[in-house]
């Protein structure tokens, strides 16, 4: 640990505190003294002995207050208990900080805290931020409270992940954004093995300490483990921290990750979910090879036939069928993954770009709209029901969301300034609300950022057919073709590429989308 570690450490665990309040009380003590032991007879020694008492407890002091956060092992530190209130119970988990001494282990600290935030999603009367708002914070270092008011939440679960060969140290504690004080916290040291029990126990604290009453049901849904193998676990992380960054190199290095997973543990379920989603998106983006449809067939229903309940099954299912464009099939997928789990983001948002290469547009701007419901800080449901009420004339309305999303979109790049999804996307809602130039400046930072990506070269092709760039936007859309897949259903429903249509250059492009 660096001497920069253990002072965050020192900060985390409260330590600094108990020094201030030892001064304090310690000078308050000495003055006491000094004023009552000569009236009162004591000998010329006390004094002495009072300030050596008053010297010798600091380091005392200092001890007991690093123990009491992270206790002995198992101990637990239970601050005030929760205040009474109307509003329903809401959290968010951000991700956790990395400890360990070679910082190497990014994902596995996000992997812990994603599989915690996902068990208490099951909860039905506890309001969770989802894992694309509360993890922008991941560098977050300022005051907990104004994280949790950003994401409109009642209490944040913060908490560190030390990994060393195989032993494994885990704290977490539950904070109270109206005060700051701590709900809930606890230090577990453990074998590397036990980390599915450690999961498991946090998450159902958090739940006691959040929920009146518990029933059978929700306890027994809470439970974070889906492998018994922890090696098999952390490629699972690793593939989803991969893949959540939405960038076909990482989509490469994330289909490693989920195969060297069930490779070690075949019947891990959300590994073979996430492996099928690396093939889906692999051929809506870079290449769409008939063996990568067969395979993202065959591991979505391998994930389903392990785990039939399984909302994030059926949403890979349904991705599978959409890249098939078996479209009735993708629906039904969808519409379950979203009976099983009200609170999936990722249900709404495919499954209305599902009705978007379907040409039903009005339904995929509702569903636009319930993935921002679910998930407010999420941009890219936010933005693309902008493109959408633009193309179907509704512009007053799209502008008025355009602001809105904008707005969403700046908070996000305060804290992932890399992110070139959110730029290019971004991009289109400041042209539409007059803000071109900031509009192109976004285009080509994106383009700095990943200048081969034809997710990206597609929509900056998008967003220079919206100002009159029709040469410039051909040439982009080129390139996007070149370098990688592009949909030729969802070009010929995309608003955006309008002025483009009768174009030749443009007519040839479609031509050989659909040979």
């Amino acid at each position: 640990m660096t001497i920069t570690d253990f002072l965050n450490e020192l900060k985390r665990r409260k330590v600094y505190g108990a020094a201030a309040a030892y001064g304090v009380a310690a000078w308050l003590l000495l003055q006491v003294g000094e004023v009552t032991f000569e009236p009162l007879h004591f000998p010329d020694s006390a004094m002495t002995v009072l300030v050596i008492l008053a010297i010798l407890g600091f380091p005392v002091t200092m001890v007991i207050a690093w123990y009491f956060d992270i206790g002995l092992k198992g101990f637990t530190r239970a601050s005030r208990p929760a205040s009474a209130s109307t509003e329903p119970p809401s959290i968010a988990v951000l991700p956790f900080i990395d400890m360990s001494p070679e910082k190497d282990q990014e994902h596995f600290c996000e992997g812990v805290a994603e599989e915690i935030l996902n068990a208490l999603t099951k909860l039905e009367k506890l309001h969770v931020v989802s894992r694309t708002s509360s993890f922008q914070f991941r560098n977050a270092s300022g005051d907990i409270r104004d994280i949790g008011k950003r994401l409109g939440v009642g209490t944040v679960l913060e908490g560190s992940v030390r990994k060393s060969e195989n032993r494994i140290r885990v704290t977490a504690q539950l904070v109270s954004v109206a005060d700051g004080y701590d709900l809930w916290s606890k230090s577990f040291d453990e074998e590397l093995k036990d980390i599915f029990a450690i999961q498991d126990e946090i998450a159902r604290n958090i739940a006691a300490s959040l929920m009146e009453t518990l029933s059978p049901q929700d306890q027994s849904a809470i439970k974070t483990r889906s492998s018994q193998d922890v090696v098999a676990y952390d490629y699972y992380l690793r593939g989803r921290h991969f893949f959540n960054r939405f960038r076909k190199k990482d989509i490469d290095f994330a289909l490693r990750m989920f195969h060297q997973a069930i490779e070690i543990d075949p019947e891990f379920a959300p590994a073979w979910a996430g492996y099928a989603d690396c093939f889906s998106f692999l051929i809506m983006y870079a290449d769409p090879q008939e063996s990568y449809r067969a395979e993202a067939v065959k591991a979505s229903q391998k994930a389903l036939d392990l785990s039939p309940d399984s909302a994030v099954a059926h949403a890979s299912r349904g991705m599978a069928y959409l890249v098939c464009e078996e479209y009735a099939e993708a629906d039904a997928e969808f519409e379950k993954a979203i009976e099983l789990n009200p609170s999936l983001y990722e249900a709404y948002y495919y499954y209305g770009r599902a009705r978007f290469h379907e040409g039903d547009i009005e339904k995929a701007a509702a569903l636009f709209a319930k993935a921002t419901e679910v998930n407010p800080a999420e941009y890219q449901a936010r933005l693309l029901r902008v493109q959408v009420l633009r193309g179907l004339g509704r512009v007053n309305q799209a502008i008025a969301e355009a602001k809105e999303a904008v707005a969403i979109v700046e908070k996000h790049l305060e804290w992932n300034p890399d992110d070139a999804r959110a730029l290019h996307l971004g991009a289109g809602s400041l042209i539409l609300i007059g803000d071109t130039k900031r509009a192109i400046r976004w285009l080509e930072r994106a383009l700095e950022i990943d200048p081969t990506d034809s997710i990206v070269l597609y929509n900056v092709a998008c967003n220079l057919a919206t100002i009159g760039e029709t040469d410039k936007a051909l040439d982009y859309l080129e390139r996007a073709i070149e370098h990688g897949t592009v949909s030729a259903t969802w070009m010929s429903n995309d608003e955006d590429l309008a002025s483009l249509r009768d174009k030749p250059r443009f007519q040839a492009l479609m031509q050989k989308l659909v040979r």
